[in-house]
């Protein structure tokens, strides 16, 4: 938990700057395209759990799809630029809150490559019992292996190994992208499925 913990006082002390960064930088149309292909599976006015949601700019694109977003996030500074802006969020950490629902989709970017690696499959079951039978997750990771440790740590997957630990939770890849971040990061998105009984 220390490292999580190190993490989302970096995001505190920081999010002026990261907002300020994110909001030079448009919406990438591969990662718009992801959030609507998410909302396919969302009926209209259907509700999204976004964990993480940072400045608000993916929360915003969602609800301009249709979906009602319960905002959340670690990082109080984030909530609080939010709040500024007339968005309403909550305080929640992933790993050791309950997630509420169910929700139709629950949507994760650039969120879990903060999380322990032996702690993934409990939020990824965490996320499954969220969601309402044929409800959708979508999510963003690292790929590569190991870990960065420092002010934000994080976690990079091999990408198969990734989408063996959502199976594992019940959810179920219906759809993924690869693509290259800032930094040339190498990035993957899934798009994954609780499947009906």
């Amino acid at each position: 938990m220390e490292n999580s913990r190190r993490t989302v006082q970096s995001y505190d002390a920081h999010a002026r700057e990261y907002n300020a960064i994110v909001a030079e930088h448009p919406l990438q149309p591969e990662i718009a395209d992801s959030m609507r292909r998410m909302m396919e599976f969302v009926p209209a006015g259907g509700s999204v759990l976004e964990i993480g949601s940072g400045p608000g700019r993916d929360a915003d694109f969602v609800e301009s799809l249709g979906g009602q977003v319960r905002r959340t996030d670690a990082a109080q500074a984030f909530l609080d630029l939010q709040a500024q802006r007339g968005k309403k969020g909550e305080l929640l950490d992933v790993v050791t809150d309950a997630l509420g629902g169910p929700y139709d989709a629950v949507l994760a970017m650039c969120v879990l490559i903060h999380v322990d690696r032996a702690q993934v499959p409990g939020v990824l079951r965490k996320v499954f019992d969220a969601l309402v039978p044929g409800g959708v997750f979508l999510v963003s990771m690292r790929v590569g292996e190991g870990e960065k440790t420092g002010e934000y740590h994080t976690v990079c997957w091999d990408k198969d190994r990734f989408a063996a630990e959502l199976v594992a939770a019940g959810l179920h890849p219906c759809w993924e992208m690869e693509r290259v971040g800032r930094n040339d990061e190498a990035w993957v998105y899934f798009l994954a499925r609780r499947l009906r009984p």
